[in-house]
């Protein structure tokens, strides 16, 4: 399992550099941000880098995005053996989910055709291609608002590797405009024949993907599935009971989303004598926002 030092030239650099995800960040004067990454390229072999997590200064700030993607594709030579790459490495101490900029991800994708893992933080000006990646296994968008573009245009791309696709798709008022609709094509699987893991995340709309979700045809050959982090409630988990069997799944995320003790005893008498293991912990209740429900990421 890779771990996730931080880069700094204060401490021993590991015997193999590709055991570990690098992780560039720092918070300096724009001068000392050259300087901290003069000594990455410096001290670490690039060659043998196998995982990268960019945070600060790489991303916060306008246009960071577009100008790490360049960057990112001006050492693809070096960076021979990348697999993993993480973009947007941020928490809310240092910005905001819905301020993080990202860009174009097509000059990425083509730069690394072996890419196995991708995660990107934050959708404010993401554009993902239509395209066919031979290599993605993983594909993860954490966001407060996911452009229904970006849904679409992942949706119709080929991707014959992919394992796990996690899409955080957040609210209307950040950019989450995505519908059912948009995420059909996901659910019939037809472009993902190596999926296993599926996402609908951090939605208002919980409920409706729910319903959609219980009449997906991908859902019969996946290991799992996330529908965590939004309002579902009794209505959407009645709508997984009724649909077609869930109980071939391994696990099956509802945290954070507004079920009942009743619901959540249900949900677990009936899936986890199957062996679907259920987490369904820190459901939220409706007294906790005077504006009513909510998703956990939005801001």
């Amino acid at each position: 399992m890779l771990t996730f030092p931080q880069f700094s030239d204060l401490r021993p650099l590991p015997d193999d550099p590709s055991s570990v995800a690098w992780r560039l960040q720092c918070h300096y004067s724009q001068d000392e941000d050259l300087a901290y990454m003069d000594r990455f390229l410096a001290s670490v072999p690039l060659e043998e880098v196998r995982a990268l997590v960019l945070g600060a200064p790489w991303y916060g700030n306008e246009d960071d995005g577009a100008e790490a993607v360049e960057e990112l594709c001006s050492l693809a030579p070096r960076l021979s053996a990348l697999e993993a790459l993480f973009l947007g490495d941020l928490v809310a101490e240092e910005c905001e989910v819905s301020w993080i900029e990202q860009s174009d991800l097509t000059p990425l994708l083509e730069a690394y055709p072996r890419l196995r893992e991708l995660g990107v933080r934050g959708a404010e000006k993401l554009v993902w291609p239509v395209v066919r990646h031979e290599g993605l296994r993983t594909l993860r968008f954490e966001s407060g608002g996911l452009p229904a573009a970006v849904v679409r245009d992942v949706a119709a791309s080929d991707l014959p590797a992919l394992e796990c696709l996690d899409l955080w798709l957040g609210v209307e008022d950040y950019g989450g405009d995505a519908t059912v609709e948009d995420l059909w094509p996901l659910l019939t699987g037809e472009r993902l024949p190596s999926l296993r893991h599926l996402g609908l995340q951090n939605s208002p709309s919980a409920n409706e993907i729910a319903a959609a979700v219980a009449q997906a045809p991908v859902v019969a050959r996946l290991e799992s599935l996330a529908l965590s982090m939004g309002t579902l409630d009794e209505e959407g988990a009645m709508a997984l009971l009724s649909g077609q069997p869930l109980t071939h799944l391994r696990r099956l995320d509802l945290r954070a989303n507004y079920l009942d003790d009743a619901m959540m005893l249900r949900l677990w008498e009936t899936l986890e004598p199957a062996g679907v293991r259920v987490d369904m912990s820190e459901q939220k209740t409706d007294e906790r926002d005077e504006d009513g429900r909510y998703t956990s990421v939005a801001e």
